[in-house]
């Protein structure tokens, strides 16, 4: 973690000016030294807590002996203290029992949970998102009742969307919600249904942590005819708890008509549950009808654009997962490379037997293959803390810089959960690979950071999905104001690059690939016709990702050139990293723009009995 603490301090302090928040109300409180401590504290308890146990929950894995899912003492311990520290709801407001503290904070401070023991800590990621999600778009009442008891720890929350019939097409569920009798207006905890159907890849959706877990559950609530309506307009969100509550918070001692259906195994996050659910199939029975309860949030038909709140910013967090673990691989792989003797240089002492071997880190490639992780993980470090500060910017800014925030991070949102999970896992296998045949191993841990890693990639959405979202929405919004302001972002840097010794054709490099991306952009919906734009939206995204890093890097570098009293070798390892990726990285544009600017139809016209 020290790797990682050094990299975020000089990111939060000298690139991001995170001091400059807290003359802003909301953080009048705050100080640098708030966030020293808040760092301090989290890193002691994700090295206590978490760390000691993350191959003990990867080796014992949840199982259910057909009532209770049991899960390591040391999961329920750390999940617990995590709990108790009050970061589940460090950014939310006083008054809902948080600490005020800026977003970019949080992310932060959760980066060390999710680097000492990524299953462990999603416990708590997935209950920060759920509550927030309410806290947006619930009524007061179910803020009270739901994400209060959320934020202090006592329950814990899931999001419910995916269904064996459907996976990702979520136009395509049919789970149903029928009002519940004469309590459908009565319940003061919200207009009340009666939920039926089935959920897959539940993550945490059934343990014993906490007394309680609260699902967000998608569903369609049928029309006069019995019908569910079509597409995801149809679509409403229900808050469907574990144990039956009352106005209070409360629980009433019966069970929801919620049950377990199994656990999935899945390759990696082993240590956090991953479920089928089946809702209202009889399991429990509560009050006496089939059914289970569940209270909808926001307008009926809705429910999609609820839970965007949470997946946009689930996809942030796996995103940010993918970063840590690829910061864990790396520095693993770099404490291995210093104290591992193998091999003799290169020339003619080399040849002399009686010449000691030298540290794996002597080698050329071995940097070469430690400076690709740097450029990757601390890369995807810059990523995230960017779009954190994103969001501070949306909630506290001027009504002018809150819009650019927005849009901003409506663009930057595929690529902060996409291209970390591409490129760290890249980091992950890099890191295996300097361990030789021992990073095959479990004796060392790299190669569970590669396998916990693999999941990322299909986490909230897979690489497929957010690239459709990033061409085929998010860069045509608005008349292309996202893309446009995105642009110009990389553009000034370009130019601020272009007056400082040593960075000048860095900048012209980055122009020039901007360019390029903009040039593809528009040549891929020349037609104006989505499958032709579309078909090869994955390539984009890559380009599109590296176009980011590369602007970040660049941003990055001469924050570092800037910052007087910046140690030497922070200087030299940010303006190493940053020329490997121009170097290595950013050429590698051109092949994946070839086939979107062309719009190559190979991928659409392929058939079935080809393969």
């Amino acid at each position: 973690m020290k790797q990682y603490r050094a990299t975020l301090d000089f990111l939060l302090q000298h690139w991001l000016r995170l001091d400059e928040l807290f003359s802003r109300e909301r953080f009048a409180d705050h100080s640098q030294d708030t966030v020293t401590s808040v760092l301090d504290t989290c890193e002691r308890l994700a090295r206590d807590k978490f760390a000691p146990f993350n191959r003990l929950a990867d080796t014992e894995e949840p199982h259910f002996d057909g009532e209770r899912v049991h899960l390591p003492q040391a999961t329920h311990e750390a999940a617990r203290a995590y709990a108790a520290s009050g970061l589940l709801a460090a950014a939310q407001p006083y008054e809902v029992g948080g600490m005020q503290l800026p977003f970019t904070v949080q992310l932060a401070a959760n980066g060390f949970f999710k680097q000492a023991s990524i299953a462990i800590s999603a416990y708590g990621m997935l209950t920060s998102a759920n509550a927030n999600l309410l806290m947006a778009h619930g009524t007061p009442r179910q803020r009270e009742v739901f994400a209060k008891n959320e934020f202090a720890g006592r329950w814990f929350g899931t999001m419910c969307l995916s269904e064996p019939q459907a996976g990702s097409s979520l136009s395509d569920i049919t789970t149903r919600a029928v009002p519940d009798g004469d309590a459908f207006e009565a319940d003061p905890l919200g207009p009340r249904y009666r939920l039926t159907g089935n959920k897959m890849w539940i993550s945490a959706g059934e343990h014993e942590i906490t007394e309680n877990i609260v699902h967000l559950v998608l569903a369609k609530i049928p029309g006069p005819d019995g019908r569910l309506p079509p597409g995801t307009r149809g679509i409403s969100l229900f808050i469907v708890p574990k144990r039956l509550v009352d106005a209070e918070g409360r629980l009433t001692g019966e069970r929801n008509d919620v049950a377990l259906a199994g656990l999935n195994h899945k390759l990696g996050y082993r240590g956090t549950t991953n479920t089928l659910l089946n809702f209202g199939e009889g399991w429990h029975l509560p009050q006496g009808a089939a059914g289970a309860i569940g209270y909808r949030v926001g307008a009926p038909g809705q429910g999609l654009r609820c839970m965007f709140h949470m997946m946009n910013e689930a996809r942030i967090g796996v995103g940010w997962g993918a970063v840590m673990l690829g910061c864990a691989g790396f520095e693993a792989s770099l404490d291995y490379a210093r104290h591992r003797t193998q091999g003799r240089p290169v020339g003619p002492a080399g040849k002399d037997p009686a010449t000691p071997p030298v540290p794996l880190i002597a080698h050329a490639d071995i940097k070469r293959m430690l400076l690709a992780q740097k450029a990757y993980a601390e890369g995807g470090v810059a990523l995230a803390v960017y779009c954190a500060r994103l969001v501070d910017e949306q909630h506290t800014g001027t009504p002018e810089a809150a819009e650019e925030a927005r849009l901003l991070l409506e663009v930057l949102t595929p690529i902060a959960k996409s291209w970390p999970s591409e490129w760290c896992l890249e980091a992950n296998s890099l890191a295996i690979q300097v361990h030789g045949g021992y990073g095959y191993t479990r004796d060392f841990p790299v190669e569970q950071h590669w396998r916990d890693n693999r999941l990322n990639m299909i986490h909230e959405g897979t690489h497929g999905i957010q690239a459709l979202d990033l061409l085929g929405r998010k860069v045509v919004m608005d008349g292309g104001a996202g893309l446009k302001l995105l642009a110009a972002k990389v553009s000034e840097t370009a130019q601020r690059a272009g007056h400082v010794e040593g960075l000048a054709e860095y900048g012209n490099t980055l122009a020039a690939a901007l360019q390029r991306v903009g040039a593809a952009t528009k040549s891929a919906w020349a037609t104006g016709v989505p499958e032709d734009a579309l078909a090869n939206a994955t390539p984009y995204l890559q380009a599109f990702g590296h176009l980011v890093l590369a602007w970040l890097w660049l941003d990055v570098a001469l924050a570092a050139c800037a910052a007087v009293p910046l140690p030497e070798p922070r200087r030299q390892g940010t303006l190493s990293a940053m020329r490997y990726f121009f170097d290595h990285e950013l050429p590698k544009i051109d092949a994946w723009l070839r086939p979107v600017a062309a719009r190559n139809t190979l991928a659409r016209d392929m058939r079935d009995e080809w393969f």
